[in-house]
């Protein structure tokens, strides 16, 4: 028997506390609530030009989903896939080719542990869009396995092309596309003279951009991964974008068994180590978003070991035995909450 689990809210709560400051009066504010990249999204926007701003980014989340969406016909996405073995390089929006870039340098960093040539692994558990889950057999993961490598994806960045070089290989953006729209938003904003913004793109990618009306950095809920209904405690971001990664956020249950949609690309199995969620803070959400799905897939020392060596981003674990881990630039934006609900904090220090 395969029950389904797919929650729409389900790694914050933007309970956004900002309700507890009203907005100066005289300043307009622009609100909206969407679907886009196949997640359910909200846009809030004060400004002089909020409306016009608000305008213009659900006009760029549509084009980037249009572009960006690998079970859209028409998208760059889908013409790459449709093109891989072929020899034939695929001419691509320079958009869709920094994207591209980005999640390749993700690849190489993480040694392999966020990989975007993981499609047809996922498509084969069901999590490529389908819904129809299921546990694939070991021999069908051994056949699939060799199409997941992200060196065989080539770019030529100043021809604006790319190509996979196997066929029956296909690339899939979703871990790391929500973020780079954010990033475009928040670059956006800039063009509408608006300095206060909070985009929220599935609920696992939040951008903030400077304070919230009122005053005050913006503050996002971190929910508890083992209760919806519960907080690890609240993040203070200010021109500053986040990701989480959880196994709950979409999962299936089958014969007793659930499976989630983080996949292991070296395994082709759900990552299983110690964690229940990830979250990542940073200036770039693109690289937050790409990280955070690395992160849980490397583990609690893997992690550790790729934020020692790098200084572009912040993070929290929350792992399986109760132990909620905040890296030292976070210790003065995070109000941790979980004591209530039997969780502990530790503090991480380079």
């Amino acid at each position: 028997m395969l029950k389904r689990t797919t929650s729409l809210s389900v790694l914050l709560s933007l309970a956004l506390l900002s309700g507890c400051t009203p907005a100066a009066p005289a300043e307009q504010s622009a609100q909206r609530t969407l679907f886009a990249m196949d997640a359910p999204m909200s846009l809030q926007i004060s400004g002089d030009r909020a409306q016009e701003a608000l305008e213009a980014a659900v006009s760029e989340l549509q084009r980037l989903d249009a572009l960006l969406d690998r079970n859209e016909p028409e998208s760059d996405l889908s013409h790459l896939n449709a093109a891989a073995g072929s020899g034939q390089p695929v001419s691509l929006d320079g958009e869709t080719i920094e994207v591209l870039r980005q999640a390749l340098d993700c690849a190489a960093q993480s040694g392999g542990a966020f990989d975007c040539t993981i499609a047809p692994v996922m498509d084969a558990w069901g999590f490529g869009g389908s819904g129809d889950y299921r546990v694939p057999g070991t021999e069908e993961l051994a056949a699939l396995l060799p199409l997941v490598d992200s060196t065989q994806l080539q770019l030529d960045e100043s021809a604006h092309t790319a190509q996979l070089t196997q066929t029956g290989m296909e690339a899939d953006l979703g871990g790391i596309a929500k973020g780079y729209a954010a990033d475009r938003l928040t670059a956006l904003m800039a063009d509408y003279g608006v300095e206060s913004a909070l985009f929220d793109l599935g609920s696992s990618t939040i951008a903030a951009v400077g304070e919230r009306p009122g005053g005050g950095p913006w503050r996002v809920g971190l929910r508890d991964p083992n209760d919806a209904q519960q907080r690890l405690g609240v993040l203070s971001l200010q021109d500053e974008s986040l990701s989480t990664s959880g196994g709950y956020e979409r999962n299936f249950t089958q014969d007793g068994v659930t499976y989630h949609h983080i996949l292991d690309p070296k395994t082709g199995y759900p990552a299983e180590t110690g964690l229940l969620s990830v979250t990542v803070v940073g200036e770039n959400a693109a690289l937050a978003d790409a990280w955070s799905t690395a992160l849980f897939i490397l583990g609690e020392d893997g992690a550790h070991a790729l934020w020692e060596s790098r200084d572009d981003f912040e993070y929290i674990l929350c792992c399986a035995d109760g132990r909620v881990l905040v890296t030292e630039g976070l210790e003065k934006n995070f109000a941790f909450e979980g004591d209530a609900y039997g969780y502990t904090c530790e503090i991480l220090r380079r």
